[in-house]
């Protein structure tokens, strides 16, 4: 019985298949083609996931920014260890991605804030990420406060907005195939090279 003509073009980088793929999500994927889980761990080890969105991927690995006094952020700073993992229903296709994450540089958080939409940019001040939140209008009275606050200003980046890089261990490439017999390709870094693996599904 033939499972389907679609299988993983497999390359001996994973960046390069990530990229193809991404490509290829950003064409068909409806919505947020960049949403992706990040996974942290508390103090408990107790893991948290949200959603977030990748702003780069480049040599280093995967970008995106966030408040450092949120949850995510106190978690990042005592466990470096996460994983991330996009989901292209519309392709069939899942990447889960394993690695370290660390801040990139001051410089590179400014660039991205400043290219920021200008409410964009007031709402990162008015958020007390991940504190509690008595009331709506309390939110909104510290966005207006700020939005005054800037009028006629730039906005400056917060120095708790800034931007992490998850640097890949491992990269597996999922795909959808019938009979629930998908393909599954498993990639890791080991002393600067990647080694590839086929996985059972």
């Amino acid at each position: 019985m033939k499972l389907g003509n679609n299988k993983i073009n497999k390359k001996s980088n994973p960046f390069v298949l990530f990229n193809e793929w991404y490509e290829e999500a950003k064409r068909k994927e409806i919505k947020n083609p960049n949403a992706m889980a990040l996974s942290t761990i508390d103090s408990f080890n107790r893991p948290r996931t949200r959603m977030v969105l990748m702003k780069e991927i480049n040599k280093k690995g995967i970008v995106f920014y966030t408040n450092s006094e949120s949850y995510k952020g106190k978690q990042i700073d005592k466990n470096k260890n996460v994983s991330l993992c996009f989901y292209w229903k519309s392709l069939g296709k899942q990447i889960i991605i394993q690695g370290k994450i660390n801040k990139i540089n001051e410089t590179e958080s400014d660039q991205y804030f400043h290219s920021r939409d200008r409410k964009s940019k007031i709402g990162a001040w008015a958020s007390d990420q991940s504190k509690i939140l008595k009331k709506r209008s309390i939110l909104e009275k510290r966005y207006n406060d700020f939005f005054k606050k800037f009028s006629g200003k730039e906005v400056s980046r917060p120095n708790y907005w800034n931007g992490y890089c998850v640097e890949p261990r491992t990269f597996e490439f999922w795909l959808e195939r019938q009979n629930r017999l998908h393909e599954r390709v498993e990639y890791k870094l080991n002393k600067a090279k990647w080694s590839r693996r086929f996985l059972y599904p």
